[in-house]
């Protein structure tokens, strides 16, 4: 919200400086975001007369013109043509420095001496735009600074508001806290209604078919204006606060929405068929174009007003395009109303419409004020568009809103705050803001009623909040809490968390952190089916948007996002992972559950790109090496990888799942090509997916002590000739599984298929290493053991000794 110093002054006396009203204002909670002056550096601009305009003897379009500044004459250069002799200008001397750093300088143009600029309302930040220099009111004396002249001097203060506080977002709202710090009395705007014979009630009426959407709707009619420019004050003031000008009509509903704080809306009333105002719910896919010649497809709950035949404005919103306010706009009928906050939340959130009528209506307005507002904006329309302003207003309230009444107790509110406060101080403070407070059930208690425009006052601890904040929280004496502390060991699965996300942050991994709130089509993007339980998704009541609508159920989609994206920014060399919770669904009950997932994925070269680095790229056993990595940290060892089973988003045959015993831990492997031109990305991607709470249930608490060997150990070497359609886990398993005495550890070490080797066949080398833990072992010791398991792979395997 922003609002002007000097528009302040005019609803409440007050004797702070800006800065020191802006600190003010940030101690009661209206946090002040930035504070502007208006004109305080532009001193060196002043109020000069053009004693004569020639034209530039080498420039067709610049004129040349000799300035008096009241105390010589100096001579400037310049391109505007809507000047002449004697008129009054606003002249930057040289070393004036304008808004947006442009300084001002002597200089030469086409041969010219030019001592200074001849300024338009542009350049001084008084317009977003403006045809010609500004020519001054006659009669300001020269020499003089042109914003004191005007009186234009000012300070523009924005303020961060809470979305609890809609009261302060008017000029009057601001101002009720400004005389609650001042103890000054707000004065509201003076009325001055006249109105015509004829009633408004003969042209028009107003039905509200939908009173929970919409409890009241006011409106006034006013006839014979005249479209046409607002006069300047106005348009300085809608400027001053970066609302741009429209016209005379327009402009009075946004300035009375500011002062007032309620949106109004003016409507042509010639284009109003059978001068009907029906307020009701929108049928579903009805079509609807906007003031911002934008085409919506309504849904069922949106709520609209309606003449006799069509939709003419989306209610709280935005209006509609056949009934705005055109140039030849005669006859006005004004809207006043309130919406359901929330409804009008949802309808601006559907269509991505935000407006300052939306933005004060979902927060809630004030239904109190809308006689007030229509009356002083159908005064100011009459007064800038000579219109008159029919008898009588329409006023549809079926359903009167019931004020609320709080009790507030002193001994409670010393007990939340620690201050010791007289019921006799809290009433004086609640009634500066205007809450009306009598004597209560007993001397400790106070009875509230609350205005209609604080719908966030709603309990007694929001009374008390209200005593803080105007009580001073710098006046709230500071004390330490006192309690105990209960320390205890963490929980293992969180201990287990922590070490899965060190593991991957140690492992050179990234960690993202993407939304939980994903589009419907991110399972489909990844090929997963429909019959698979990740598609069932848990839709979101009240989405941000359509790529927001549901919760996630993988996080697959989420970190191929993110890969693409990183990828269009030319970081080519990845390693991210996520560890966050997915949602899935259960068909049979309808029950939700949340599971923490971790998945990972690697791209790119191996090592960091250097002079001594290889260029190699990262593959599938990179992958699998982080895998096992992760897993003997948490002393989980007696894995498999099957690659009969995968997932779709996988490569067939470059990946597979991981078990432990019969436990499925996850699945990985390198990211199918069809799924990474689906997410545009054009280089390899592989990644595994694991599932957390199966880690948890197979996880070992502590690794295991071993004694180790003071003896050496002994190592034989064997080559086995295979079928290639053995892999190498039937080997390990047969190994490790053995029971062969002396047995310490085997490792595969070769694998070579070609010359030598009969088609069909490969040769898989193994090295096994032998030690005993109390004593040195002989070589027939170490050969009768290394025999036995040989033998035992040769007659499982079908294997033959090279």
């Amino acid at each position: 919200m922003i609002v002007t110093y000097n528009w302040l002054k005019e609803f409440v006396d007050f004797q702070f400086s800006a800065q020191e009203l802006c600190d003010r204002l940030t101690m009661i909670g209206l946090e002040v975001d930035a504070l502007v002056n208006i004109g305080g550096d532009l001193d060196s601009v002043i109020v000069a007369q053009l004693d004569s305009v020639a034209p530039h003897p080498d420039a067709d379009r610049l004129t040349v013109c000799q300035v008096n500044t009241g105390t010589e004459v100096v001579q400037v250069v310049c391109g505007a043509t809507n000047h002449k002799t004697g008129d009054l200008i606003a002249l930057a001397q040289p070393g004036s420095v304008l808004p947006g750093h442009f300084k001002i300088k002597k200089s030469k143009i086409r041969g010219q001496i030019s001592q200074g600029m001849l300024c338009s309302e542009k350049e001084l930040a008084l317009a977003e735009d403006s045809p010609g220099i500004m020519i001054l009111p006659e009669n300001l004396p020269l020499g003089q600074p042109v914003f004191d002249a005007l009186g234009l001097k000012d300070y523009q203060i924005e303020i961060g508001l809470t979305p609890n506080r809609p009261d302060c977002l008017s000029i009057v709202g601001v101002a009720r806290e400004v005389a609650a710090l001042c103890g000054g009395k707000l004065k509201l705007p003076k009325i001055k209604l006249c109105e015509a014979d004829s009633a408004i009630g003969e042209l028009a009426s107003v039905t509200i078919k939908n009173p929970d959407g919409c409890p009241r709707y006011a409106a006034r009619m006013i006839k014979e204006v005249k479209i046409g420019s607002s006069p300047d004050w106005m348009v300085r003031r809608l400027e001053a606060v970066g609302m741009r000008s429209i016209n005379n009509v327009v402009d009075v509903t946004n300035y009375v929405m500011l002062e007032l704080g309620h949106p109004l809306h003016a409507f042509d009333f010639n284009h109003l068929q059978d001068g009907k105002i029906i307020v009701k719910s929108a049928q579903q896919g009805e079509k609807f174009i906007t003031l911002d010649d934008q085409e919506h497809s309504l849904d069922a709950e949106d709520l609209m007003i309606c003449d006799g035949q069509q939709p003419v404005a989306l209610a709280g919103v935005m209006g509609g395009l056949d009934s705005e306010v055109k140039d030849n706009t005669e006859t006005i009928l004004l809207e006043a109303a309130y919406f359901k906050p929330t409804m009008i939340r949802r309808t601006s959130k559907r269509h991505g419409l935000h407006t300052e009528s939306s933005h004060r209506f979902e927060r809630g307005a004030d239904i109190d004020m809308i006689p007030v507002a229509l009356d002083r904006a159908a005064s100011l329309i009459a007064e800038l568009s000579g219109g008159q302003v029919l008898s009588g207003m329409i006023d549809s309230y079926p359903r009167h809103l019931v004020p609320l009444d709080l009790e507030i107790s002193a001994s409670r509110t010393e007990k939340l705050l620690d201050i010791n406060v007289e019921c006799k101080t809290i009433q004086s403070l609640l009634e500066s803001i205007g809450l009306q407070v009598t004597s209560g059930s007993d001397s400790d208690c106070l009875n509230v009623r609350v205005p209609s425009y604080r719908p966030d006052i709603e309990r007694e601890v929001d009374l008390i909040e209200e005593v803080a904040r105007l009580y001073g929280y710098d006046q709230i004496p500071v004390s330490m809490p006192v309690g105990t502390v209960n320390a205890k060991l963490p929980p293992l699965r969180q201990l287990l968390y922590k070490s899965l996300q060190q593991s991957m942050v140690t492992a050179g991994f990234s960690e993202a952190i993407n939304y939980s709130f994903v589009a419907a089509d991110s399972v489909q993007k990844v090929g997963i089916p429909a019959d698979d339980k990740r598609s069932i998704q848990v839709k979101i009541l009240n989405p941000l948007s359509e790529d927001q609508s549901v919760m996630r159920t993988s996080l697959v989609p989420s970190l191929l996002e993110t890969v693409s994206r990183n990828l269009n920014y030319r970081s080519s060399d990845l390693r991210l992972f996520e560890l966050r919770p997915v949602f899935l669904s259960h068909e049979t009950d309808g029950q939700h559950t949340e599971q923490l997932s971790l998945t990972a994925l690697m791209s790119g070269r191996r090592e960091p790109e250097g002079w001594s680095q290889s260029s190699a790229a990262v593959d599938f056993y990179d992958l699998k090496g982080v895998v096992e990595e992760i897993l003997a940290n948490l002393n989980i060892y007696n894995v498999s990888f099957d690659s009969s089973v995968s997932q779709p988003y996988l490569h067939p045959g470059k990946s597979c799942r991981l078990l432990a015993g019969h436990q499925l831990l996850g699945f990985l492997g390198e990211v199918h090509p069809e799924t990474l031109v689906t997410f545009g990305i054009d280089q390899p991607v592989y990644l595994f997916e694991l599932d957390v709470e199966s880690i948890i249930a197979v996880a070992g608490e502590h690794a295991q002590f071993k004694t180790l060997s003071r003896f050496p150990d002994m190592i034989r070497d064997s080559a086995l000739l295979l079928d290639e359609s053995i892999i190498a886990d039937q080997v390990m398993d047969i190994v490790n599984r053995g029971k062969i005495r002396f047995f310490e550890n085997a490792t595969i070490f070769d694998l070579y298929t070609g010359k030598g080797v009969p088609a069909g066949k490969k040769s898989l080398a193994i090295r096994v290493r032998y030690r005993d833990l109390e004593k040195t072992l002989t070589e027939a010791e170490v050969n009768k053991s290394h025999d036995k398991l040989i033998r035992s792979l040769c007659h499982q395997l079908d294997a033959e000794i090279r």
